[in-house]
């Protein structure tokens, strides 16, 4: 941790090259509930998309930061290290399945936050993701006070309220 600052405003390396197979696309699918065609019907985003076939999700090339960046860099002086978010985050191009992806990682800045570190009660009614998205859906998932979890616009207004139990 100490060593970090000194490594501000430099690129700290690049990944492995990662393989987006279809497999991998109908296990995040599954994982995650997105099922669109566009995804995992081959034959239909062949035909019909303008791809050319079939693409990897969006969340899906975002998630897989967390090995990509693991190969780049490695906290060996700290308890734990927690993944406190992102900022902004655009698709600007689609991932046909077939393709191979890498990450390449520079350190913009480094900004020390002290204090104490605690996982949130699954009661508190505090968000434990609040994500900005482009378009008129902007969301936060919020363990409630009756241990559920609810998608919410900006209003506040409820739209979907899922049991996680």
């Amino acid at each position: 941790m100490a060593e970090l600052a000194s490594l501000a405003g430099q690129e700290l390396g690049r990944s492995d090259w990662f393989d987006i197979t279809q497999q991998t696309v109908y296990t995040f699918a599954d994982a995650t509930g997105d099922h669109q065609w566009m995804h995992v019907d081959v034959e239909r985003a062949t035909a019909e998309s303008p791809f050319g076939g079939p693409i990897a999700h969006g969340y899906l090339t975002l998630s897989l930061l967390v090995p990509m960046h693991k190969q780049i860099l490695t906290v060996t002086d700290a308890g734990m290290t927690v993944n406190y978010g992102v900022n902004k985050v655009r698709f600007p191009a689609p991932v046909p399945v077939g393709s191979r992806i890498r990450m390449t990682a520079s350190l913009l800045d480094v900004t020390e936050v002290t204090g104490d570190c605690r996982s949130p009660s699954p009661r508190s009614s505090k968000p434990t993701v609040a994500p900005k998205r482009n378009g008129a859906l902007d969301s936060t998932i919020i363990a409630g006070q009756e241990g559920v979890c609810s998608l919410r616009h900006p209003a506040g207004t409820p739209t979907q309220t899922v049991d996680p139990g």
